[in-house]
């Protein structure tokens, strides 16, 4: 019988912060803490105006070798771990696939992704592609991909290894447990670690941003209002003040 390990989540009210802010605002605010590309490059909205804030089960895939991987597609469902990842799944889950880029291999299907929904997953990422799409599409999941393929995942010439492992996808490292936020810009990964220096910072950026894009609107100088210059500081905290600020 196949095991595999639960993940710790976040604490949720950093999921609740983080969600707030969307992907740009958080990839810039780690960028300036030394995460220089939390970005998982290449890896593309499907489903436009979604935008999800969860943790992490991840999904290790590899290449197939004849003497570690021999099966078909249903020789025997439980050994396939892919099916395992989302054994895992609670409401508010980001499911994160190292399918190495593969363009051939649809990980997910129809019927995995209505379990996946069922279960109340926020959304599914991956470094490869998923399969069943007129069907999937009904579903109306939350989707970052590179495509899509006609092909079940063991058809050609990956299979799944290992079930909430740190993993790449596109280009970054992901722990099991990692705070994935992702929309229309991308998906990035926020470490747990870094989490609440992202929160606060991300929250400051937020505000004057939104000052200054009043500012910016309005036809006022650039130089002044982005980003913004210290001699506007106190004109900013008079306007703080009189707004109650939502980040976008």
């Amino acid at each position: 019988m196949i095991k595999s390990n639960d993940i710790t989540r976040p604490p949720k009210h950093l999921v609740e912060g983080l969600r707030q802010l969307g992907a740009a605002t958080i990839a810039g605010t780690l960028g300036h803490m030394g995460f220089k590309n939390p970005h998982m490059t290449g890896i593309l909205p499907q489903t436009k105006g979604k935008a999800i804030c969860g943790p992490a089960l991840t999904l290790q895939c590899l290449p197939q070798r004849p003497d570690l991987f021999s099966e078909g597609e249903y020789a025997d469902p439980e050994t396939q771990l892919h099916r395992h990842v989302l054994y895992h799944v609670q409401e508010g889950d980001v499911v994160v696939v190292d399918a190495r880029g593969d363009m051939r291999s649809g990980i997910f299907g129809d019927m995995m992704s209505t379990y996946f929904k069922g279960r109340g997953g926020a959304g599914i990422i991956i470094d490869g592609v998923m399969r069943d799409r007129p069907n999937v599409e009904k579903l109306d999941l939350a989707l970052w991909l590179k495509g899509w393929s006609p092909n079940y995942h063991v058809q050609t010439d990956i299979y799944p290894n290992a079930v909430n492992v740190t993993i790449a996808c596109g280009g970054v490292t992901v722990v099991p447990g990692d705070i994935i936020v992702a929309d229309d810009d991308g998906a990035v990964v926020v470490p747990v670690s870094m989490a609440q220096q992202v929160l606060e910072d991300g929250q400051k950026h937020a505000e004057w941003e939104e000052f200054s894009r009043i500012k910016l609107m309005a036809g006022e100088p650039l130089q002044r209002y982005y980003p913004l210059h210290p001699d506007a500081e106190e004109e900013y905290q008079a306007w703080r003040k009189l707004n109650s600020v939502k980040p976008a």
